[in-house]
């Protein structure tokens, strides 16, 4: 257990049991990770509200999720938010922090003054799991609907998971006093387990969509509504923070569900992307292909979507065809030295 005294409480996790009920719970605070994921990107701010509800859905539930590398979220739709993504990785070592990184593309010619959400359009909510090398990834998809995409994710732990999930988020700009402005968001995860395999098929929600009424009876029922009752009382700016602490906003939601909390998870930003990836992912194509990627200059160049960082190559060290190595140096040449070696 943790000294909950001298947790610093921004960019964490921090998970928690109701002790009177089955159900587990996670508390997130993003600052500073939130506001460089944004900084990078001047993101209209429909794009920008998107990109912060999908990062804290997904520190929430990498969080739950017992990871050995990367957890996704993914949402596509046909409106003038394309593709929203968010990634969480493991930490690598015990007691180490957690990585995120996101982004969004968009058509900024179809922006609207309407909510993110219904500027997605027709589209799908995908959550991916990916255990690293040796491991079949694990995908699951559930279609755009509910009005946020907090509710996408609630209905899919119900639908694939058969776990009543629900959130309370909040996140925007903080402009407080003597306080740099910057993006900062918080949000709470209730989720319970049901002692019960469900029966049936089932599902009475709208098109066939489970909900926790499908999977809980009795007491347990009983529990998740009284829980759900007291998540909708927070408040916009105790989700927040940075006043309230989420040991302090745990006792004046729950006091009387005996929250326990445990160990809490740091979070930081992270990008994999690499000269080597870079390299790697254009490996597929042909000379022809490299040709029409490079510019004036003769440089075939790539930015890094979720960090922006800029990479240059030779045009020549691409492709399967590639004719020079990463150093500029003949791969033939490179194959006599081999060989001679």
């Amino acid at each position: 257990m943790t000294n909950i005294n001298q947790i610093a409480w921004d960019d964490t996790v921090l998970p928690f049991q109701l002790d009177r009920s089955s159900i587990r719970g996670r508390i997130a605070r993003l600052d500073g990770v939130l506001d460089h994921i944004l900084s990078r990107h001047d993101y209209p701010a429909p794009v920008a509200n998107a990109v912060a509800e999908l990062a804290l859905l997904t520190a929430l539930i990498g969080q739950t999720v017992k990871l050995r590398w990367k957890l996704s979220l993914q949402v596509r739709g046909n409106g003038a938010l394309r593709t929203i993504a968010a990634d969480y990785y493991a930490p690598e070592t015990e007691g180490g922090p957690a990585r995120l990184r996101a982004w969004a593309s968009f058509d900024e010619t179809r922006l609207t003054d309407a909510p993110h959400f219904d500027q997605i359009g027709e589209g799908y909510f995908a959550i991916l799991i990916d255990q690293g090398a040796g491991n079949l990834p694990y995908q699951g998809i559930t279609p755009l609907a509910g009005g946020s995409l907090s509710a996408c994710a609630g209905t899919y732990f119900a639908q694939s998971e058969q776990l009543p999930t629900s959130f309370a988020l909040s996140y925007g700009r903080s402009t407080l006093p003597g306080q740099r402005e910057g993006w900062r968001a918080g949000g709470i995860m209730l989720q319970t387990l049901p002692t019960q395999p469900m029966s049936g098929e089932g599902g009475s929600g709208e098109g066939g969509l489970i909900e926790a009424a499908d999977i809980l009876q009795g007491a347990e029922s009983e529990d998740w509504n009284r829980a759900n009752h007291l998540l909708a009382t927070v408040e916009e700016m105790e989700l927040i923070g940075p006043t309230l602490a989420p040991t302090e906003l745990l006792v004046r939601l729950f006091h009387e569900e005996m929250p326990r909390v445990f160990d809490p998870q740091r979070v930081e930003f992270g990008c994999t992307c690499t000269e080597d990836r870079v390299r790697g992912t254009l490996s597929i194509y042909s000379q022809k292909d490299i040709a029409h990627m490079t510019t004036e200059d003769g440089r075939v160049t790539a930015d890094c979507q979720f960090c922006g960082a800029h990479y240059e190559f030779d045009p020549k060290s691409l492709g399967f065809e590639a004719t020079v190595d990463a150093d500029g140096k003949p791969l033939a040449e490179t194959g006599q030295d081999d060989a001679r070696q």
